[in-house]
């Protein structure tokens, strides 16, 4: 079961307009992770944005491998534009985001959507995003090997658990910095950490959505480590980046 955080923690039904709409996909390496783990950040997310915010409660592996968690990233969204009316928010002006495999699926499904003639995405919100199933292409997976709370070590067990074969690491939806063509997703942002073994293949996932197009503001957080939107009410940096991203995400809703 999904969960919506109306803003300010007010009804949906006490609204006489229509409401901006954000997708939450909660991170934990496929794996792990799910609406308690991430419930702060929502909260604080659906107030600093003034939306309203899904978290998704998508399947996880390894009971549920690829590409189990994007479909139903994907049906989530399709199934609440549907409810639109119904639910009081504004069906065009809506955004996804996430933090790590979470930035994964956000963007994800902004390619699914593209590809499938979907609801209409305005913004994708990626933080620290896993972008490509092999790690070994990424400097900052050595670099940041150990000693920054999320190791290389465990970033391999999740992708073992997520697409299990290699037959999938090649495969646009699972790394999406692998996906032939970017055009046409919607504008971007991407922020990582400077201490984070997925630092290098977001920056050049923003790089290539850039390259392709897309608007995109990139940001690295300098000093923080991988995990640092669950340490923004503790750590000055962080919350400067989670309320500068979120402000940014307003603006490109309108």
């Amino acid at each position: 079961m999904d969960k919506i955080y109306p803003f300010a923690s007010i009804g949906l039904k006490e609204f006489r307009v229509q409401l901006l709409l954000q997708f939450f996909f909660h991170g934990g390496g496929w794996v792990v992770g799910g609406l308690v783990s991430h419930d702060a950040e929502c909260r604080a997310l659906a107030n600093q944005t003034q939306t309203v915010l899904i978290a998704v409660d998508y399947r996880l592996a390894p009971e549920y491998p690829f590409p189990a968690a994007p479909e139903d990233c994907y049906t989530a969204l399709c199934q609440i534009v549907e409810l639109a009316d119904e639910l009081g928010i504004d069906p065009n002006r809506l955004a996804v985001m996430g933090d790590s495999a979470g930035g994964n699926l956000a963007t994800v499904v902004c390619l699914m959507s593209r590809d499938r003639g979907g609801p209409k995405i305005c913004h994708q919100l990626l933080i620290y995003p896993a972008c490509d199933m092999d790690p070994d292409r990424w400097p900052s997976a050595k670099e940041n090997a150990t000693g920054y709370l999320l190791t290389d070590e465990m970033m391999r067990w999740f992708y073992r658990h997520y697409v299990g074969s290699e037959v999938f690491v090649d495969e646009a939806y699972a790394s999406p910095i692998r996906a032939n063509d970017l055009s046409g997703l919607p504008s971007a942002q991407v922020i990582t950490a400077e201490f984070d073994p997925l630092r290098d293949e977001g920056e050049a996932y923003a790089q290539a959505l850039s390259d392709a197009g897309v608007q995109t503001h990139y940001e690295c957080v300098q000093g923080l480590i991988h995990g640092f939107l669950g340490f923004a009410e503790m750590i000055p940096e962080a919350k400067e980046a989670r309320d500068a991203a979120c402000q940014r995400l307003v603006e490109a809703l309108g």
